[in-house]
Order: C-alpha cells, then sequence, then structure tokens
C-alpha cells in the first residue's frame, strides 16, 4: 500500500502532553514580535492623553516611515575599467575546467567566473571527469576569498619575502647535505604525477632526505591491504550501477569513506527500472547516509562487525552454511548475485581489509575494480609514527610540511610540538596561520587550488589539470614552485607539468587537455597477489569487544577532515541525520541515553537542548561534550565527528565545537571509551523542529519493490480524494482558480526521485553560492531564522519500517483511548531504536495556484507563465502573509541587514568575501521575503543564449543550481512542454506525485514515490 502515515520528524518530541511541541506545530513563528518596544511601556501608555484620532495619525506615520526605510537598500557606486580586457565580457561568464584535490576532497570541475572572479563550482560532465562536487567541493570556492588567509610569508614570526625564506631553506638543505642530517618533506597525499617527480628530483639531489605522506584520516589498514594482496599502495575503486547485491559493513560509501564519489553509480541502480533494483544491506555503530539508504540496516558494534565479517568470508570463500540470521541472510544473497554482488567495509583493520579484496575477488565482482585504483590515499601511519620518534630523538634536521596540519590532526600533538622544537629549521606551506603554521619556522602562504596550476591522477589511467581561474590574491607561493627552486631548476611550475603531460596524456594536446580539464589514458591491472587471507579470518576471528562503549569518530557531510572550518556555508549546513549546524556532539542510542540520564529536548523557542557529557578515551579526557539522542545508534556504541573545535586562524564565529582528533590515537577510529553525565545543558542550532510539514497527510510516499511490480500505481500511489458538490473526487481534478493555457512557450518543473537522494546537501551549497544566500550564524539558526532556499527534510519511521506505521495507524481505534488515533499518533512521535529513514528536499514549489500570491498585499509574489513563482523585493514590504500562507513553509524573512554588518561577521561582512557574490542575483535587503527562485537568472540566460545564436534551446539545456549540482540524478530540471526533455518523461511516470497534492496548489515541483527493496 502507498504510505500516507502522519510523518515525524525527530526524537525530541517523545512527550505527548508537552505544551511547547504543541505550540510549535502551530505557530508558525517560534518568536513573536516584540510589540511592546513599538508601544513602549505600559504604565507611560495608559497615562497617555493622547486621543485615539491622534494615536492612528501618529502610528500610521511612523508605521510608513519605518516601512519606507526597511525598503530603502544601500547605494554602491561602481567604476569601469578604464581599459577592459580583451577576454572580458562584461555580464557574461566565463567557464574554466579544472580538477580539485587537497588531500581529502576532490572532483572534476567546470568554474564559472565573472569578470575574472570565481564564483561558482560547477560539475565537469565531459568524458572521462568521473568525480562530482560534493558539498565542500562546491563550498570551496568561498574559502578562497577568506579573510583570515596566510597573506605573505613569515620567518620567526615576522613578515618577510619569500626570496628571504627560500635562501634560509637552501642554506638549511646544504647543512643538513654537509653533516648527513636528516631531510624530510611531510605532505598530504598529492595525486600528482609532476610533483612526485619533482619530489624524486629532490631526494635524488639530498640524499638524507625522504618523503612521508599523511592523511590526517586516515586509510593506511586499507591501503596495506591492498599492498600485500596486488603489490601497489592505493585503493581499490568501486562502480555500484554494476552490483544487484550490496553489502556494506561499516563503510559509508554514501559518505566520505576512502573518499567517496560513490553515489552517482550507486542511484543508478536504486531507481527501480523494469521491476528491478539493488538490494542493499548495510551493518553499522553510527547512523550513516548509507545506513539511511540501506534497504536493510542492521546496528552492529565494531567488535560484531568483525565477526560478521569472517562470517561472510567463511560463506563465499570457505563455502560455509549461512546460517538464519540478517548476516548470514546477507552472505547467502551475495554469494548467489555471484558477480552482481560486491561488499566493502571500513572497519580500520589490515586483517579485515584483506577479506573484503578477498571475498570481493572470490565473487569476481564487476563492481570490483583493481586496475583503475584510486590514488587520492597513500599515507603510512607507521611512517608518520617513526618520523614523530626521529624528531623527538634530534635526527630531524630539515622538516618541510605542505598540505598538513599534524598540530591538529595528531592525537598526540603534544608529542609532534615537542619534536618540532628539535628541528633545526621548520617550513610550511599552508593556507591560513592554523596550529602548525604558527610554530614553525618559516611559514609561507599557499595559493588556493583555483590560484594554481597542477596536475592530479585520482584513479590510475586518468589525467587531470588544475589550472588557474585568479591571479593569486596575496604573495602565496606554490610548493612544487619551492621543489623546483631547491632542485636548481629556473623553469615554473606551468612548463613543468606541460613537459610532463605528454606521458599521460595518451596523444590529447595540451591545450585539449587543458580545455577539458581531463584525458583518458588505460589503467593497467595491478598484479594479483597471494596474501595469506586464511591468516587474516583467523586473526580478525579472535579480536575481542572493546571495554565500555565503543567510540566510533566518523566525518560529517559538512565539515569533513576540518580544513575548511573556516567556511560559513560549511558551518551553518544542517548535517543530513541530526539537522544540526554549527556544532559537533557525541552521538547516543536511546537506550544508553536513558540509562546514563541524557536527554534532548525541545524548548520554547523552538531550538534543541542536549545534555553534556564527559568523554574519556585512554586517558584524554573532554569535558562538556554536547549529547545528540540519536535513533540508529547501535547500543554500547557513540559516534563523534572530527573536523571540529579549531582555534589557531580562525574568526571567533567559526571556533565551534570540539576537537575529537584528541580520541583518534594510533590512527584507530574505533576507541574504548566511558561517558558519564555531566552538569549544564548545551543550546543546539538544530533545524530539525523547523518549518516542519508534520501530521499534513501525504508528504512522502513508500512502497516496497514487490507491490510495485505487482499492483497497480492508483494502489501504491493513491491521488488524494477531497469533496466537490457533496462527491469525493481526485484533487487533480479540482481547480481553486481557472487555469490559464500552459502549453504555449516554456513551462519549467523540477523531479525530485526520492530514490535516488542520498541526503549529501551537495545542492544547498550549490543554491548558496549562485543565489547569495547569507549566513546567520547559530543563534539566528536556533531561532528559526536560517534563509536556506532548500532544505533537505529527514524523516524517522516509529516502528522498524513505515509500512508497519502504516499499519499501526491503520488499526487506530477510537479518538483519545489508549489506543486511539491522538494517543497513538503521539506513540508514533517517538523514532523506532533503528528507524528507517527518508531524505526529502523542499524548496519553494512554484504553484501554479500559489496560496501566496492571493495574501500578499503589495503582490510582491506573483506567477509568471514559464512556471516561476516571482519575488520582486523592491515591493516586497515584508508582511510575512505569504509564509504563514504557504502550506510547505520554504519562505525566508530578512530579519537583518547580513551584507556589511558587523554583527554577521562572516564573508558579507568584509570586501574580500564579497567577491563570490553572483551579480546576476540581488543581495536582499533587511525586511523581506525571500525563497527559491527556480534560478531564474539561469533559465534566462539559457533562453537568451539560444536565442543570441539563432536556434531553439537544446533539449534537457535548462538547468538550476541544485538541479546541476545533483550527482545521483535525484533532481532533473527541464521544460515540459518540450517532450523530448527528460522532465517532461519523469512528469508521465507511473511513481509521480506532488507534495500535499490535497490542497490544490498545483506545483511545478514534483516527486517520485520511494520504493524500498525490502
Amino acid at each position: 500500500m502507498s504510505s500516507n502515515k502522519k510523518y515525524w520528524k525527530s526524537v525530541e518530541e517523545l512527550n505527548e502532553n508537552s505544551s511547547i511541541v504543541e505550540a510549535l506545530r502551530n505557530n508558525e513563528f517560534a518568536e513573536e514580535i516584540p510589540t511592546d518596544e513599538f508601544l513602549s511601556d505600559k504604565e507611560a501608555l495608559s497615562s497617555s492623553s493622547t486621543t485615539r484620532r491622534d494615536f492612528l495619525k501618529y502610528v500610521g506615520f511612523t508605521t510608513a516611515a519605518a516601512t519606507l526605510a526597511a525598503c530603502e537598500g544601500p547605494v554602491h557606486k561602481s567604476i569601469p575599467y578604464v581599459l577592459q580586457p580583451e577576454q572580458v565580457i562584461p555580464g557574461v561568464a566565463d567557464f574554466y575546467a579544472t580538477s580539485m584535490f587537497d588531500g581529502f576532497d576532490f572532483a572534476n570541475l567546470l568554474v564559472k567566473t565573472r569578470e575574472g572572479r570565481p564564483i561558482k563550482i560547477e560539475n565537469n560532465t565531459i568524458a572521462g571527469a568521473k568525480f562530482a562536487a560534493n558539498a565542500r567541493v562546491h563550498a570551496s570556492v568561498l574559502s578562497l576569498y577568506d579573510n583570515t588567509r596566510l597573506k605573505i610569508t613569515k620567518v620567526a614570526q615576522k613578515e618577510a619575502s619569500w626570496q628571504e625564506a627560500d635562501l634560509k631553506i637552501k642554506a638549511s638543505l646544504a647543512d643538513a647535505k654537509a653533516k648527513g642530517g636528516q631531510v624530510v618533506l611531510l605532505t598530504n597525499t598529492l595525486a600528482s604525477p609532476s610533483t612526485e617527480k619533482l619530489i624524486a628530483e629532490f631526494i635524488a639531489k639530498n640524499p638524507t632526505a625522504k618523503h612521508v605522506v599523511y592523511d590526517a584520516v586516515s586509510e593506511s589498514a586499507a591501503l596495506d591491504a591492498f599492498e600485500a594482496a596486488y603489490g601497489e599502495r592505493a585503493l581499490a575503486d568501486y562502480d555500484f550501477s554494476k552490483a544487484n547485491t550490496i553489502v556494506s559493513i561499516g563503510a559509508d560509501f554514501l559518505g566520505d569513506w576512502q573518499g567517496g564519489g560513490f553515489d552517482a553509480g550507486y542511484a543508478k541502480g536504486r531507481v527501480p527500472q523494469a521491476g528491478k533494483m539493488s538490494k542493499h544491506f548495510q551493518f553499522e555503530a553510527n547512523m550513516t547516509l548509507s545506513g539511511a539508504a540501506a534497504d536493510k540496516r542492521v546496528p552492529m558494534t565494531v567488535a560484531n562487525q568483525k565477526q560478521a565479517l569472517v562470517k561472510i568470508y567463511n560463506v563465499i570463500v570457505g563455502g560455509a552454511a549461512a546460517g538464519t540470521d540478517e548476516v548470514g541472510k546477507a552472505a547467502q544473497q551475495l554469494k548467489a548475485a555471484g558477480s552482481k554482488g560486491v561488499l566493502v567495509s571500513g572497519i580500520q583493520d589490515k586483517n579485515a581489509q584483506l577479506l573484503v579484496l578477498a571475498i570481493n575477488a572470490a565473487l569476481t565482482s564487476e563492481a570490483f575494480s583493481t586496475a583503475a585504483t584510486r590514488q587520492i590515499r597513500k599515507g603510512s601511519n607507521e611512517k608518520v609514527a617513526q618520523l614523530i620518534v626521529d624528531m623527538n630523538k634530534g635526527n630531524v634536521h630539515t622538516l618541510i610540511m605542505s598540505g598538513v596540519n599534524p598540530v591538529y590532526t595528531l592525537a598526540d600533538s603534544a608529542n609532534f610540538v615537542s619534536g618540532l622544537k628539535k628541528v633545526k629549521l621548520s617550513a610550511a606551506f599552508s593556507l591560513r596561520e592554523d596550529e602548525t603554521a604558527s610554530i614553525t619556522n618559516i611559514a609561507i602562504p599557499a595559493p588556493h587550488y583555483l590560484e594554481s596550476w597542477n596536475d592530479l591522477m585520482l584513479t590510475k589511467g586518468t589525467y587531470s589539470l588544475t589550472q588557474p581561474t585568479i591571479r593569486p590574491l596575496f604573495s602565496s607561493k606554490q610548493f612544487q614552485e619551492g621543489l623546483l627552486s631547491w632542485n636548481g631548476n629556473s623553469a615554473d611550475y606551468y612548463d613543468y607539468i606541460k613537459a610532463n603531460s605528454a606521458a599521460y596524456t595518451n596523444g590529447k594536446s595540451w591545450n585539449q587537455t587543458v580545455h577539458d580539464g581531463v584525458a583518458l589514458g588505460i589503467a593497467s591491472a595491478s598484479i594479483s597477489g597471494s596474501a595469506d587471507y586464511a591468516g587474516a579470518a583467523n586473526a580478525l576471528a579472535k579480536s575481542k569487544p572493546a571495554n565500555g562503549f565503543e567510540l566510533v569518530l566518523y566525518t560529517k557531510t559538512g565539515l569533513g577532515d576540518g580544513q575548511q572550518a573556516n567556511n560559513p556555508w560549511l558551518q551553518e549546513f544542517p548535517d543530513p541525520i541530526t539537522r544540526v549546524a554549527w556544532d559537533n556532539y557525541v552521538t547516543v542510542s536511546k537506550a544508553d541515553a536513558d540509562a546514563l540520564k541524557l536527554e534532548n529536548k525541545i524548548v520554547a523557542n523552538g531550538g534543541l537542548n542536549g545534555s553534556y557529557a564527559t568523554l574519556t578515551v585512554n586517558g584524554v579526557k573532554l569535558e562538556n561534550v554536547p549529547v545528540i539522542v540519536q535513533p540508529g545508534q547501535a547500543k554500547g556504541t557513540l559516534g563523534m565527528a572530527l573536523g571540529y573545535g579549531k582555534k589557531v586562524g580562525l574568526k571567533e564565529e567559526m571556533q565551534v565545537g570540539l576537537n575529537a582528533y584528541a580520541f583518534y590515537a594510533g590512527f584507530n577510529n574505533v576507541q574504548s571509551a566511558t561517558i558519564a553525565a555531566a552538569s549544564g545543558e548545551h543550546e543546539f542550532s538544530c533545524v530539525q523542529s523547523q518549518k516542519t510539514l508534520m501530521g499534513r497527510g501525504d508528504i512522502i510516499k513508500e512502497t516496497n519493490l514487490t507491490i510495485f511490480n505487482t499492483k497497480d500505481a492508483k494502489e501504491w500511489n493513491k491521488v488524494p480524494m477531497v469533496s466537490l458538490d457533496h462527491k469525493e473526487v481526485e484533487a487533480t481534478s479540482v481547480d481553486l482558480w481557472d487555469s490559464f493555457d500552459r502549453s504555449v512557450g516554456h513551462h519549467f518543473n523540477l523531479s525530485i526521485d526520492l530514490n535516488a537522494c542520498t541526503g549529501c546537501g551537495a545542492c544547498v551549497i550549490a543554491c548558496h553560492a549562485e543565489n547569495n544566500v547569507p549566513v546567520v550564524g547559530k543563534s539566528e539558526i536556533r531561532r528559526s531564522r536560517d534563509m536556506h532556499w532548500l532544505r533537505i527534510d529527514r524523516y524517522y519511521s516509529s516502528e522498524e519500517t513505515f509500512a508497519e506505521d502504516n499499519e499501526k495507524k491503520e488499526n487506530f481505534d477510537g479518538l483519545f483511548g489508549k489506543k486511539g488515533s491522538l494517543g497513538g499518533f503521539g506513540d508514533m512521535e517517538n523514532p523506532a531504536d533503528n528507524p528507517q529513514v527518508s531524505f526529502q528536499p523542499v524548496m519553494c514549489q512554484h504553484c501554479n495556484h500559489a496560496p501566496c500570491e492571493t495574501v500578499c498585499p503589495v503582490a510582491a509574489t506573483s506567477h509568471g507563465r514559464q512556471g516561476q513563482n516571482h519575488m520582486a523585493y523592491n515591493r516586497c514590504v515584508g508582511t510575512r502573509y505569504c509564509a504563514n500562507n504557504c502550506p510547505y513553509k520554504v519562505r525566508r524573512f530578512n530579519w537583518f541587514l547580513y551584507n556589511g554588518n558587523d554583527e554577521f561577521d562572516f564573508h558579507m561582512n568584509n570586501d574580500l568575501g564579497r567577491m563570490v557574490l553572483n551579480p546576476d542575483v540581488n543581495v536582499r535587503s533587511r525586511g523581506v521575503m525571500e525563497k527559491c527562485s527556480m534560478c531564474i537568472q539561469m533559465t534566462q540566460l539559457t533562453i537568451l543564449t539560444a536565442k543570441r545564436e539563432g536556434r531553439e534551446v537544446g533539449v534537457d539545456e535548462f538547468q538550476t543550481a541544485c538541479s546541476a549540482a545533483c550527482s545521483s540524478g535525484a533532481m532533473v530540471f527541464g521544460d515540459v512542454n518540450n517532450k523530448e526533455d527528460q522532465v517532461a518523461k519523469l512528469a508521465e511516470d507511473k511513481r509521480m506525485y506532488h507534495l500535499l497534492e490535497s490542497v490544490g496548489t498545483k506545483p511545478n515541483v514534483f516527486y517520485h514515490v520511494k520504493v524500498r527493496n525490502t
């Protein structure tokens, strides 16, 4: 049956008698307008002798004056070019192909520039451009304009020139060579053939030198296993579109596991085509994006995950009986799938990773590739640990670092700092004066990737170029330029890359490679290895569970490893699972939280409050760690995100959260921990209880694959019924107003497939960048004043599945009884211990019969013939009637002027940060409503471009920021009047439905019923 249950969003809404929860459901705005400030105090008002006539006269004047003042935007005078550059056409964007890799994130990109300023990241869709931008990559353009960047070279903490620093480094290298002192280059994974060649030349010139690769978030166990099995230090690659059965044991492959970038392939198998879709089993401790998408998710401690992996190995490789438990069922289906099956694991243990390789080899999995290996992780835990020992022994003469911040990211950073003091000369190439660069002898400002030349080999057999899209903003110097100088090579790095490129471009010319951004070569297969898999299985089977709680460290979708902690877009991005922004926290299961007396609760203004806890790991104690009670968290486990708690080189507003790297001992993401309740309450900026659609009928429609294949669509995608002339009719057959002919010209629709959406949030950040969405900060988010034009709602089931929720709802009897509908719905507010999860992107639905239009007293919001609901900001006087009348809660009110306001000291409060703003979109002033415009500036540009070129708009040429950013294909935008556009075909699909169809708003955004392969 279709899902038309009453949906609930959060674990916090447990108390059915809570007046706060009830008030928040019924009140549009969490905080009332402070009218007492306008009308002064009561005593003065009661003693006033002003007549009613005079009062109305004065109020009328002051209200009009206030309205005029609120609507008056700031005036900025601009100066045109004195000499206009030939290649720059004012008002026309230029796009440059490039590739990005910062040691953690990577992507093949197009960079949109306006008048020489990079302002937007797009995905490169040319053949061979395999990796799309995630939320962090989309946000990386803002990090270019960070005014806290290191701007000039510093020697002994004093400003100096690059030449002075270069001479000191050369002198130190000569001294080390003469005395036989050790020289160490400590870098992140480079994945750059030209840089690695430069390093090889450097080591040849300096025989005592060595190169140590350090990944802040280690994949060393998987690298060690692959090296043992195949003789190459790399990671296997996976294409989930080729798998019918997917088993994941602790691997969040839709998140950051082994670099991520797997969601596009995964989504292809998740959309039911010809009645088929892949089956996904997930065994994990923390609730992750992969667990949320799984057909069968089993919460499990990491100790039990290791035993589960051994059991699956014994079934697949050893031929043992599968058994009837969940692990046995997964093993049985995986074995039956054969080459159409694949297993992945995130367990940081070499033996576990060896079993993964053995299982996929035994399956001859088509999704598993040992040829086109991933080159994006090369770090060695062993070599980093040895370096720290050598430093503390005084054996390291010169240490040169690039792309790393070990003082922040090492668990035992004090040991590194003590060793650093014994190094004769230390230098760091760094984007900002961070924890490490601030204490080295020499700190050299590194350029942003958008200011740099580089080459990359993200996977073996592919070659990508990074090209600058703007001249360096500061006196920066690239690490590779330093290597050239120390090698005595007078060439610049551009010429060096160009000379080396012919070996990798497979015959493609240099200019063509720069234009395309990528070149495809041929990946040579790795040598098949002969590792001791049986020994690995025996060793893993003997592993013992942790004492106390298992703390599982992970990276959040927003902040990753913490390199972009300075980025306000990412700080304000709500986590897809917890919906919390501006924070990290420890996640605890409901059962453990009750035992420890830890709680979450919603307070009067709609904010979420939580308990504090004290965490202790290996003698390291973190106090006042905020607690989130997380449905789906495995009992006996805790979760905490890395990447927070940075203090050095950041604005005060960005210094949020706690540094969980302190717990990352031995680069192991699983640690034995103790947790105890602490006093006080933490105030979260959580958007989960705000702008909710709960209790409003068909929000998310769901069914399972069996019903989808065997039943008529009317049974699992029911059209809501309404009363017309006292007869029940389908809601879609009734119009509130007379409709106009929409078949003439363009008519834009946006399709959102709930099966393909993984909740990754790339669309949210892309929307920020394209539409100049402001950042409001933690306290404003807490007041329900976030300005996101696009939100991704997350829903939990109260039973194990949404289908069981439906069954429970349909069996309600009576109204107020214990099992009655009100009492029952109250009970359904409580998410299950292991709930099913659904994500739903929601933005302005661009209704053809928009309720906002009918209540706007100044006609600021009106509908266009092309299907877009417009907002005339200059007309808007901020009555907020439209927000109150919108059933989708997608309109945002500018409580303040966020641009050039010291109270909101983010990127819009300085000239450098404002360089990222899109000149095609208004920067809204205080006192107006704003919302998704369906990127009208993009659709109009497409129309005008086609007109200028004397042609029709091409098939699927129309895009919005969100649809262009969606790598999984969940969002598809286009013209439904062009029957060749994909969106026109999707509009006819039997899974298509509209949000809150019974209201009769006739939206131009439509969704597709979620189908689960249960």
